[in-house]
């Protein structure tokens, strides 16, 4: 028998487990038809996750304890929530602060005052609360800038570089993070060298070209961490966009040494949606692990219009996370770490107001909270497909507005999640090594198929 979940535009309920239906050799192929073949693997599949900044741990400490723990148990537990089991973390202040902040006082290239206490005030207590809620969480960090001494535009924010006779005092800044994170019990496993190192941003923002992240990876960081023995915590780069994101690992990976160090390309879903970019990526360097790191619905000049002229929680919304999902996967994306966990009905706190739209939402205005679309949309995939499933060949007939993709998980089941943006209803084969049957897909829906 198959399990079916949807949740389906006007149906007025998410989740809705629906009539299982059974797989049979005779069934109607005259319509779009997708097939799926267990016997033919790719990736390996990673997890979900969420980033824990500044501000979506300020938000969450400022409501109520209930709201706090039904918010975390959403997120990270496998039996009531969508199971979470990735997360990232920022090293000091990005533009989801309260302000920008650096570890150590402004000058100070022998780094004797740095202090992590800001992060034990709001991030590190959340982090903790949602590892023991998880059963533990697999942790990347990435630095949004240096301190402004470092850089050559004397800034903290507005890009500029990093000067080069800094480089060893960032590496060791950078793992001395890492550092006090595990002596506060927290593991971090994976470190990016710089947040869209290609962007001037008006808030926390450093340009590191091709070269400057091979040379800062190879000869600075991977020695820095070996000596703190830290030597498996993963180097990962770029963790930009994907409309650049095969010159620019190609360039980076030539550098001497830098295949050996590099374990994977982070990379965000802003100016495109070209998954096959990743493709490419992963067909150069079949070694190399893609993660996505971040990625949310941005709004518009604070009006409560976001950046798809809908309203927060609009139905699109959903529908953007379920199909950069799906075609990010189709493309061997291994594993998807969404923005803010939460934030406030504004889309911050946000030293610079540049709000954004999370998962979930807490309004001050009555202490709720709100769960959006994408929180409903990511748990259709978070909640079925284990840590460890590998994808299946997944071919999907439909010309238009139809995306699926497939996942074997280690206890064997097989999890199809089929997404439909059409406006009308849309009659479909589904097909699992040979057996089928035939389904009618909701206009505006995602539907979760878990065969056994």
């Amino acid at each position: 028998m198959v399990k079916v979940i949807q949740t389906a535009k006007g149906s007025g309920q998410m989740w809705k487990e629906l009539d299982p239906i059974s797989l049979k050799e005779e069934f109607d192929t005259r319509v779009d038809h997708v097939r799926v073949d267990s016997s033919k693997t790719f990736q390996t599949h990673l997890g979900f996750g969420g980033a824990f900044t500044e501000a979506a741990a300020y938000t969450l400490a400022n409501t109520t304890e209930e709201n706090q723990k039904d918010v975390v148990k959403a997120y990270f537990s496998k039996s009531e929530g969508i199971g979470y089991n990735l997360g990232r973390t920022t090293i000091g202040g990005c533009d989801f602060a309260l302000e920008p902040y650096m570890y150590i006082e402004e000058g100070d290239d022998n780094l004797d005052t740095f202090n992590m206490e800001r992060d034990s005030r709001w991030v590190i207590p959340l982090v903790r609360e949602a590892e023991k809620v998880s059963g533990g969480l697999t942790l990347m960090c990435s630095p949004w800038s240096p301190p402004a001494f470092m850089k050559d535009n004397h800034d903290v924010n507005h890009g500029g570089h990093l000067q080069k006779k800094y480089y060893g005092a960032w590496a060791k800044y950078m793992t001395k993070y890492i550092l006090g994170m595990k002596e506060q019990g927290i593991d971090i496993s994976m470190v990016s060298i710089q947040n869209e190192p290609e962007a001037v941003q008006t808030w926390a923002s450093c340009i590191v070209d091709a070269d400057e992240e091979a040379v800062f990876a190879v000869d600075y960081l991977s020695k820095e961490l070996e000596n703190a023995g830290l030597s498996d915590v993963k180097i990962i780069i770029w963790d930009h966009n994907k409309d650049n994101i095969y010159k620019r690992v190609r360039e980076t990976l030539s550098y001497k040494n830098a295949k050996e160090i590099v374990w994977g390309v982070a990379y965000h879903w802003y100016v495109t949606d070209k998954s096959e970019n990743l493709a490419m990526v992963h067909e150069a360097f079949p070694d190399k692990h893609l993660i996505f790191t971040e990625g949310c619905v941005e709004i518009v000049n604070n009006s409560g219009v976001t950046s798809s002229n809908e309203g927060i929680g609009a139905w699109s919304h959903g529908e953007t996370y379920g199909r950069n999902i799906i075609n990010d996967f189709n493309h061997y994306c291994e594993g998807w770490i969404d923005w803010n966990l939460v934030l406030d009905e504004m889309g911050g706190p946000n030293y610079v107001g540049n709000y954004c739209e999370a998962p979930i939402i807490i309004d001050r205005n009555s202490n709720r909270v709100v769960y959006n679309l994408s929180y409903y949309y990511i748990g259709h995939f978070s909640k079925y497909i284990q840590p460890g499933a590998k994808r299946l060949l997944c071919r999907n007939e439909a010309l238009q507005d139809i995306y699926t993709v497939a996942y074997k998980n280690p206890d064997e089941s097989i999890v199809l999640v089929i997404q439909s943006e059409s406006d009308d209803k849309h009659p479909m084969a589904i097909e699992i090594d040979g057996a089928g049957t035939n389904v009618e897909l909701p206009p505006h829906s995602i539907t979760t198929y878990i065969i056994h």
